[in-house]
């Protein structure tokens, strides 16, 4: 069934025509020469992107040979979207605690905020319970005691501060020392993978070692252009610390949990021939995006409608009447109109802005992973 779907989109996608007219601000799609226009400034902003012609077979008459699709690769994810989840469950309960003070009879209450999570094995993270430290308030007499027997007279009945006579040293030759090992010597460090005790390293040690590092998946990031649709499309790889492919269901762990297996779907990618990869369908874009451009637009005409109440109060007041001055003429004042009326219009959102915000809108359905690289602008 799922072959057949992608048999039917390919085919609506090959008879859909292409858009000439710019539907920025009225839809909040973009013709395939914007989309280009929108890709140069991302790569151009920020070099992580580059253009890709992919394969010569699947390639689109419609966009340049050397700029059929964006890619940036490595992009770092580490967490799973599961971690980012709030629930009122159990686990995230509050419990009050009370401390009595004997002595002083007054009680000390303190609240324990996620009591009911189970605890994990014990890592770097989590070094586990720590033993009471005993007490040696009551122990001073044994201490006293056990210093009083402490005697600075040697077995043989000298004390430590006499200096033997030289003769009574032994000779080395005759105590056969230079035949034996001497104990204080270090022994040589363990070779590589094994231990001071001459066997090998247990895998489990190995286990363990791992268990207190980052284990940090990655992914490949591709950005089309989708004809039917007339938006741009975003497509997901991800593989593991090893550099192993994903599985599905792995790479579903990283999408937001009301998007996965709805809106984002394992598609053959469209510049390849055998590659499949995770893709977010592109039936809400142009929606979204128009809402986008709207609220910025309109961010920006109420700044500079404000501005330019501000502007006007002030030239009012800073006005001053001359006796002897030039009138002018009338079309100097319909210049000066014209020109401010051009200094006044609103810059409303440039198209070639236009795959900076909408990485932003993608972050909201993969935010595990860091494809929204313009944060900075």
């Amino acid at each position: 069934m799922h072959a057949i779907q992608q048999q039917y989109w390919a085919f609506r996608d090959y008879i859909s025509p292409v858009l000439k007219e710019s539907k920025f601000k009225e839809h909040g799609r973009i013709t395939p020469e914007e989309f280009v226009a929108a890709g140069d400034f991302l790569t151009y902003k920020f070099p992580v992107w580059q253009w890709e012609k992919g394969d010569t077979s699947k390639a689109r008459d419609y966009l340049p040979a050397d700029k059929q699709y964006l890619v940036t690769r490595g992009v770092a994810c580490l967490r799973r979207a599961q971690s980012l989840a709030y629930t009122d469950a159990d686990e995230d309960a509050e419990r009050l605690l009370s401390f009595d003070d004997s002595s002083s009879g007054l009680t000390d209450e303190w609240v324990e905020t996620h009591a009911g999570r189970k605890g994990t094995v014990d890592s770097a993270a989590n070094p586990g319970e720590i033993d009471d430290i005993p007490d040696l308030d009551g122990d001073h007499d044994q201490i006293t005691t056990a210093m009083g027997n402490v005697s600075l007279t040697s077995s043989a009945g000298a004390t430590m501060g006499e200096t033997p006579d030289l003769d009574d040293i032994p000779d080395m030759e005759e105590e056969d020392l230079e035949a034996g090992d001497d104990e204080a010597t270090a022994a040589p460090p363990p070779k590589a993978g094994v231990l001071s005790s001459g066997g090998v390293i247990d895998a489990s040690q190995v286990e363990a070692a791992k268990g207190n590092l980052l284990q940090v998946r990655t992914y490949d990031v591709m950005i089309t252009y989708d004809k039917y649709y007339q938006t741009p499309r975003i497509w997901l790889i991800g593989y593991d610390e090893n550099r192993n492919p994903l599985t599905p269901a792995q790479i579903f762990q990283d999408v937001s949990a009301d998007h996965a297996l709805k809106t984002v779907t394992i598609e053959a990618f469209p510049h390849s021939t055998s590659l499949q990869a995770a893709s977010v369908h592109p039936c809400k874009h142009a929606s979204v995006m128009k809402k986008v451009i709207e609220r910025m637009n309109t961010g920006v005409e109420e700044q500079l409608a404000a501005r330019k109440k501000d502007g006007s109060s002030k030239d009012s007041n800073s006005k001053k009447k001359w006796a002897f001055g030039r009138k002018s003429s009338k079309e100097d004042s319909k210049d000066k109109n014209l020109a401010t009326e051009e200094d006044e219009q609103p810059e409303a959102m440039r198209v070639d802005f236009y795959l900076v915000v909408f990485l932003k809108f993608i972050a909201s359905i993969v935010p595990t992973i860091e494809v929204d690289s313009t944060t900075s602008f």
